[in-house]
């Protein structure tokens, strides 16, 4: 017990930082989202239809083969219309990431349980030495 009174500062250190540790894991991860090549294997496999959430000037600059573009703020509204089928995988991309996992987080909302996000978004994909399109 003189141990723990003693070294209280070092004993809060340690449990904050595992805390720190544990948060990402328990929101899912920070980085969570499959990587370009489990996402390749999503779409040949699953057929999963890729939503593209960039703005139009992003997705004319490059966007992955058969994406369906739709920006982050019509998403509630177009992907019902887009994707009728919420049982098939959802790909939901962007140029990094951040708003694909709000767009997945939005479509789960809506109804589609399989909505997933790819990892680094298009720049991971350009990375990977994927096709990329410009329209």
């Amino acid at each position: 017990m003189k141990f723990l009174i003693d070294n209280w500062m070092l004993l809060s250190v340690a449990l904050t930082s595992g805390l720190m540790l544990l948060v990402p894991v328990i929101r899912g991860g920070v980085g969570a989202g499959l990587t370009p090549a489990a996402a390749v294997n999503l779409i040949n496999r699953e057929k999963a239809v890729v939503v593209d959430v960039c703005s139009a000037e992003e997705f004319a600059a490059g966007h992955i083969n058969g994406a369906r573009h739709i920006p982050l703020a019509d998403l509630s509204s177009r992907l019902p219309e887009q994707a009728k089928n919420k049982a098939v995988p959802l790909l939901m991309v962007c140029a990094s990431g951040a708003r694909a996992r709000k767009a997945a987080d939005t479509a789960r909302r809506l109804g589609y349980p399989n909505a997933q996000v790819l990892a680094g978004g298009l720049r991971a994909w350009k990375d990977a030495n994927l096709p990329v399109l410009k329209s």
